[in-house]
């Protein structure tokens, strides 16, 4: 099969590329997925397009919704269009953000959605669109990505950032009222490839195994880089973001089983990150 990677440059795009050697990449750079006709053209003779494209900047979409939902909602839905007239699959990426983050159970593939913010209203209508063009997509949800590799659109992974603020000396403070499940981005792209040797469409879950605060991840990410960092655990309030954000943004599935649990992953990414850096200087 001929598959192509659609925001190749980023951390999911990237570790895609890595698992599937022979997959065609195309970044933000080579194609915006807001330009229809440009999208008919890329998709053209592809049997798998795996849509990691996505406007992700959270709070930039509460000033300007509409810049995110040209990417994340028109653009999705031209990725299915132009897959539909192309005869391809379609694996489409989604979020935890979908949902409200009320409750304290991990929310599954049966709740019903409901985003609190600009982005995850724009990433629940991409997967209305993407079902309505091509109901046999399938849409994969997830949450908390990190990756070794990849565009620094935000200045590198979570925990990479982390990690270099504590090198620095800098005083990390990192809210502890949000849950989410840290995802290593290698382990997803493994198992979205299974799950397409296996043929799944529709919506579907797939997360590291365990549910963690961000004030947790940050602390296990400067355990692992053997630095003796206090990180100060603060509230949502006290950070103030501009856009809201679930405090429940754990995802588990009725469908698929986790990926190996969050630390396993988080200490991967440490391993072959630190490999990858370059050497620090005094």
């Amino acid at each position: 099969m001929r598959f192509l990677v659609t925001g190749a440059g980023g951390q999911l795009g990237t570790d895609l590329g890595a698992v599937l050697p022979d997959a065609v990449g195309m970044t933000r750079a080579q194609l915006s997925i807001a330009d229809r006709e440009s999208v008919r053209e890329a998709v053209e003779g592809f049997d798998v397009v795996l849509n990691c494209a996505a406007d992700n900047a959270v709070d930039a979409a509460e000033a300007n919704p509409e810049a995110a939902f040209a990417v994340n909602a028109e653009g999705a839905g031209n990725v299915a269009w132009a897959c539909g007239l192309a005869g391809a699959r379609l694996v489409h990426f989604s979020t935890n953000f979908v949902f409200d983050g009320s409750g304290s159970r991990p929310f599954t593939e049966a709740d019903l959605p409901g985003a609190l913010g600009a982005y995850g209203r724009s990433k629940l209508e991409g997967e209305r669109r993407v079902l309505e063009m091509l109901p046999e997509s399938l849409i994969v949800r997830s949450s908390g990505l990190f990756g070794a590799q990849g565009s620094a659109v935000k200045g590198g992974s979570f925990p990479q950032r982390i990690v270099m603020r504590a090198e620095a000396g800098e005083k990390l403070r990192v809210i502890d009222d949000q849950s989410l499940n840290p995802t290593y981005t290698r382990d997803l792209a493994l198992g979205v490839v299974d799950l397409i040797d296996r043929g799944y469409t529709g919506v579907l879950h797939l997360v590291a195994g365990g549910c963690c605060t961000y004030w947790e991840l940050a602390v296990e990410a400067v355990r692992l880089a053997g630095l003796a960092v206090e990180v100060e655990p603060i509230s949502s309030a006290a950070l103030g973001a501009p856009a809201p954000r679930p405090a429940n943004g754990c995802l588990g599935s009725g469908r698929a089983q986790p990926l190996r649990h969050w630390r396993e992953g988080l200490a991967a990414w440490w391993t072959e990150w630190s490999a990858r850096r370059p050497l620090r200087t005094r």
